[in-house]
C-alpha cells in the first residue's frame, strides 16, 4: 500500500508525524512536571509556556512542509512527468526546469537526460520515417489496385471481427453502419448465413460461396468465403453486380493485422490497454447547459492499439432545434444557416452510438459532453452504458493534480498542435484528444496501470477535478 503513495503525500505525511510527534513529546513533558509538583497552581506559567510551544511547533511544521511541498516536492513530480513523456510520448523539446531552480544539480541532469532521449528518438525517427514512407507507397500501390477490382474485400478474424477492409467494402459496410476494425461482422451483415457458410469453410478448407443479406434486411449480396490458411480467420469477398460497388470512390485501404490473432474480448476492466478500442469524441452546443442547450456539432475519431485509425471518424452538423446565440457561434463558427436541414440529435446520436460500439468512449471534460446524450437517449432509442475516459483525470493521474489540465495545457506539454482554423470545431478538438490520448497511454503503462481498470482506478481518486470544473 505503502509504495503507492505518491511522493507529495509521502512527505506530506512524514510532517504530520513530525509535528504531531513534537507536540506529543512537550505535552507528555509538561505532564510529568505537573503529576512529580508539588504546587500545580505554580506550573501555570510553564503549562501556558507549553501550550504556545505547541502551536508554533504545528505552525512551523505546516510552514516547512509548504515550502518543500512547492519547491521540493512539485518540481519533482513535474521533472517526473516531463521525463515520462520524452521517455514514452515521444516529447521533443527543452524541459521546464524553472520551477526546479532548488534542486541542485537534478534539473540540468534530467535535460541532460532528456537531451540523450530525444538525439536517440531523432536518429531512430529517422530511420522509421523512411521505412515508413516505403511502406506508405507500397499500401498506395495496393489500394490503387485493389480500387480497379470490381469487388469488395473483408479480412476476418476466427472471431468473426474485421481485420482489414477495402475501399469499396467500406462502401458496403456503410450501407448498413459506419465502417470499422475490429467490429463484429454481424454488426453489418445476418448471423445465419455468414456462420452457415464458416462451418462449411472450415469443414472443406475450400472457397464457399453463399448470399449475404444487410443486418437491417435492406441490401443483398453474392458472396465468397476463402480461408486464409494457417493465419486463422477468412477472407470475405462480395461481388460487384449486386452491390452496385462504384471503383471510382476510392477510400484507404484500412487494416491492423495484429487483430488476426486477436484473443476473445474480456471484460472491459481486466482489457490492457494496447488491446482496447477508443471512440474520441467531442461537441459544439448553443451553450454551456447541458440540461436545456443542444448539440450543433459532433466529431470522433476511433484509436486502435494505440494509433488514430485514419479513415474511420464522424464529423457531423446537427440541427439543434433552436437559434445559435451570436456568442457560441463566435467561439465554434457553427451559423444557424450550416444546420439548417441537418440531422437532429437523436439520429446522429444513434449513429455515434453504433460507431461506438464495444469501445471506450473519450472526451476532455467527458460528463459534460456526455450529459446532452444521455439527455437525448429516450429520443435516440439506445442506453450509453459505453465505459467512459476522460483525459482531463489521466492528466491528472501523470501529471499531478496541481497542474493545468485544459486541452490547450495538454496538447502543450504532450507537443500536439491544434491548427488554429480547427481550434474549437468538433473535430479538431476530438482529432487533438486522440492525439493526446494516444501519447498518454504509453505513459499510463510505464506507471505500472496497464489494464482499464487499473486507469480508471487511478482517475477516480481525482474525480474532483471535474466537480470544479463543472
Amino acid at each position: 500500500m505503502g509504495e503507492k503513495l505518491s511522493l507529495r503525500l509521502r512527505i506530506f505525511l512524514f510532517f504530520c508525524l513530525l509535528g504531531l510527534g513534537g507536540a506529543a513529546v512537550v505535552a507528555l513533558s509538561l505532564y510529568a512536571g505537573y503529576a512529580r509538583a508539588d504546587d500545580p497552581a505554580l506550573l501555570d506559567p510553564f503549562i501556558f509556556a507549553g501550550a504556545l510551544a505547541i502551536f508554533v511547533i504545528l505552525g512551523l511544521t505546516v510552514g516547512v512542509w509548504l515550502l518543500l511541498d512547492e519547491n521540493v516536492a512539485k518540481p519533482i513530480e513535474r521533472l517526473a512527468a516531463q521525463l515520462r513523456a520524452r521517455a514514452h510520448a515521444g516529447v521533443s523539446g527543452e524541459m521546464d526546469t524553472h520551477a526546479a531552480r532548488y534542486l541542485g544539480d537534478l534539473a540540468p541532469a534530467a535535460q541532460a537526460v532528456a537531451g540523450q532521449i530525444a538525439e536517440r528518438a531523432m536518429s531512430t525517427a529517422a530511420e522509421v520515417e523512411a521505412q515508413t514512407a516505403r511502406l506508405a507507397q507500397e499500401k498506395e500501390r495496393l489500394a490503387a489496385l485493389l480500387t480497379e477490382i470490381p469487388v469488395a474485400m473483408v479480412i476476418v478474424n476466427a472471431a468473426h471481427r474485421i481485420v482489414l477492409y477495402d475501399g469499396q467494402a467500406a462502401e458496403v459496410l456503410a450501407q448498413v453502419a459506419h465502417p470499422r476494425l475490429q467490429a463484429s461482422l454481424f454488426d453489418y451483415f445476418q448471423r445465419e448465413a455468414l456462420e452457415t457458410a464458416y462451418a462449411k469453410l472450415i469443414k472443406s478448407g475450400k472457397e464457399v460461396r453463399t448470399g449475404l443479406t444487410g443486418a437491417d434486411g435492406q441490401q443483398s449480396y453474392d458472396a465468397r468465403l476463402k480461408p486464409l490458411g494457417e493465419a486463422g480467420g477468412y477472407m470475405l469477398v462480395i461481388d460487384d453486380s449486386h452491390a452496385r460497388i462504384a471503383p471510382e470512390a476510392a477510400r484507404p485501404l484500412v487494416y491492423d493485422f495484429d487483430l488476426l490473432d486477436s484473443p476473445e474480448q474480456a471484460a472491459f476492466e481486466a482489457r490492457p490497454l494496447r488491446e482496447l478500442c477508443f471512440v474520441v469524441f467531442d461537441t459544439e452546443t448553443t451553450g454551456l447547459l447541458p440540461h436545456k442547450d443542444e448539440v450543433v456539432q459532433l466529431g470522433a475519431v476511433r484509436v486502435l492499439r494505440g494509433r488514430i485509425i485514419e479513415g474511420e471518424a464522424m464529423d457531423q452538423l446537427v440541427d439543434p432545434g433552436q437559434p445559435i446565440p451570436p456568442g457560441a457561434t463566435k467561439v465554434h463558427g457553427v451559423t444557424d444557416a450550416m444546420v439548417r436541414g441537418k440531422p437532429d440529435i437523436a439520429e446522429i446520436g444513434r449513429a455515434f452510438h453504433r460507431f461506438a460500439e464495444d469501445a471506450v468512449i473519450v472526451a476532455h471534460n467527458a460528463p459534460f459532453d456526455m450529459a446532452f446524450l444521455r439527455r437525448h437517449a429516450k429520443r435516440m432509442g439506445v442506453e450509453w452504458t459505453h465505459p467512459v475516459l476522460d483525459t482531463v483525470l489521466v492528466s491528472a493521474v501523470l501529471f499531478g493534480a496541481s497542474e493545468r489540465h485544459t486541452l490547450d495545457a495538454l496538447c502543450e506539454r504532450l507537443g500536439v498542435t491544434i491548427p488554429a482554423h480547427l481550434r474549437h470545431t468538433a473535430m479538431g478538438d476530438a482529432r487533438a484528444t486522440a492525439e493526446v490520448l494516444c501519447r498518454m497511454l504509453p505513459m499510463l503503462e510505464a506507471r505500472g496501470l496497464e489494464t482499464f481498470g487499473d486507469v480508471v482506478a487511478e482517475t477516480r481518486k481525482h474525480g474532483r477535478l471535474l466537480e470544479d470544473l463543472n
